[in-house]
């Protein structure tokens, strides 16, 4: 390995289901993404990569600071104020890189820079402090309109039509635009980290209509419904667009699949564009990409994300190591990971000390081939955001997961092996008692210290409270939960 420290760039998107990237064994045959494929292939591919807190924010904050939900004090979807000690940007800002985010950020409070030494940010495709939006309205002479927004379909919604701009004006390509001058102009007597963060395919389902049209007419693959969810009589019209629990018709989730499709073959699109400009470069960086959560797309009968089944919790996850290093290619994980191993795998790929406040784990030990996991299992938790009743726990080995609903006491079990689309739950019928039991321990082992009361050290206790935010939060404090 180099003794010099590693150029990093951080790739992520908002809202991308594990399954859709074309290497995944579950992805739909015929999304297109050639050059995620090409990272995870010349690199390493984590097929059970995991958000620990399945919305923007709480998944943000993971993975920005290396620590559990619990370890950072919020567990849902809460714009809180935030003073960490330690942060991914900041630690190697300190460390003499160069830090640059563009794109979504989404923490609080907004414009903080959170260690990085200068933002382009844009964390949606309207609202103010925006520079993506500022842009396109200067572009459009339109200061106090959202014409990025001028389709009229909700940034949270099932609703799929192509989008009204060019893809030129669209925010992945406008992100794109700025890293590549970023690279051009960057200092280069320093190793730089690149924050590159798409707000796609995050509804509004509006993807470029050469991309949309490429996906309209295809046979897609339709949502699986498991022998657990809720049954609709009929699939309904007049529903509200942004219903998180939905039976489409045909036609409608047809148009939804499409889009969504379009839109990360989009993104795909677009990083090959970047790769093009400064393959050089790129050859010898450290190059990750992820998402902060899925998107449920109709499966179960359900939208959006902050659910604990697959196509919410996991995510995309690659990570690409300098060419000159050496490492192996094609490395395949199967073993259990989540957001906050990114800033160790980071500072160790850097040659940096990780902070004790990390809970995370360093993934460098699979990238060079040394090991094929860094943990037994992992746990995730999203509190109740539709809903509260839908406040949620999960615990994972990589081969079975456990879910426990905080305020109904509902439970699931799946074999992910068996069952990677989580159609047969083995928390019903005979023998379900005895595959229970060892999950029920396991979670009680992660909630054993926690403040909200969900268990008394041997059973779990439904019905405890279950907010966004820890009891007791502070904005500067780290919680000693894990």
């Amino acid at each position: 390995m180099s003794e010099e420290r590693p150029n990093v760039v951080l790739i992520m998107t908002d809202q991308q289901r594990g399954d859709c990237v074309g290497m995944d064994p579950g992805a739909p045959e015929v999304l297109q993404t050639p050059n995620l494929d090409w990272l995870g292939n010349s690199g390493a591919f984590f097929g059970r990569g995991y958000s620990e807190c399945p919305s923007c924010i709480p998944a943000r904050r993971s993975l920005m600071t290396g620590t559990a939900p619990a370890s950072n004090g919020v567990v849902g979807f809460q714009g809180t104020e935030w003073h960490p000690q330690h942060t991914l940007a900041g630690e190697l800002s300190r460390a003499g890189y160069q830090t640059e985010m563009i794109g979504k950020l989404h923490l609080s409070p907004s414009r903080k820079r959170y260690g990085f030494d200068h933002m382009q940010l844009a964390d949606g495709t309207r609202g103010r402090e925006n520079d993506y939006v500022d842009w396109l309205c200067e572009r459009h002479g339109r200061m106090e309109m959202d014409p990025g927004m001028a389709h009229g379909i909700s940034s949270n919604g099932w609703v799929g039509r192509p989008h009204h701009l060019p893809e030129e004006q669209m925010h992945t390509f406008w992100c794109v635009d700025r890293a590549m001058a970023f690279l051009q102009k960057r200092d280069p007597s320093a190793p730089f980290f690149l924050n590159l963060s798409f707000i796609d395919p995050h509804p509004p389902l509006t993807p470029p209509g050469v991309y949309y049209d490429r996906y309209i007419n295809r046979t897609l693959p339709e949502p699986v419904i498991g022998d657990w969810a809720a049954q609709f009589d009929a699939s309904p019209k007049g529903q509200n667009p942004d219903a998180s629990e939905i039976c489409l018709g045909p036609h409608d989730m047809q148009c939804a699949r499409a889009a969504y499709y379009g839109m990360v073959n989009f993104i795909d699109d677009q990083i090959g564009r970047l790769i093009q400009f400064a393959r050089g470069i790129l050859n010898e960086s450290l190059i990750i990409f992820t998402s902060d959560h899925g998107e449920m797309l109709g499966d179960h009968h359900l939208f959006r994300k902050t659910w604990p089944y697959e196509a919410s919790a996991r995510v995309p996850y690659l990570i690409r190591a300098p060419q000159s290093w050496g490492t192996p290619e094609s490395v395949t994980c199967r073993t259990p990971v989540g957001l906050q191993d990114i800033m160790p795998t980071i500072l160790d790929a850097c040659g940096l000390d990780v902070p004790e406040t990390c809970t995370g784990k360093s993934l460098m030990p699979v990238v060079r081939g040394e090991t094929d996991g860094v943990r037994d299992v992992l746990h995730g938790e999203h509190s109740g955001c539709y809903a509260y009743e839908h406040g949620n726990h999960y615990v994972t080995d990589g081969r079975h997961k456990y879910i426990w609903f905080t305020q109904t006491g509902r439970e699931h079990l799946f074999d992910l092996d068996e069952d990677p689309l989580e159609l047969n739950d083995l928390a019903m019928g005979d023998g379900a008692e005895d595959r229970l039991d060892p999950w029920r321990k396991r979670l009680v082992g992660f909630l054993r210290d926690r403040p909200e009361g969900f268990t008394d050290g041997e059973t779990l206790i439904a019905g405890r409270e279950h907010g966004s935010v820890m009891p007791g939060y502070e904005p500067a404090e780290m919680f000693p939960f894990l």
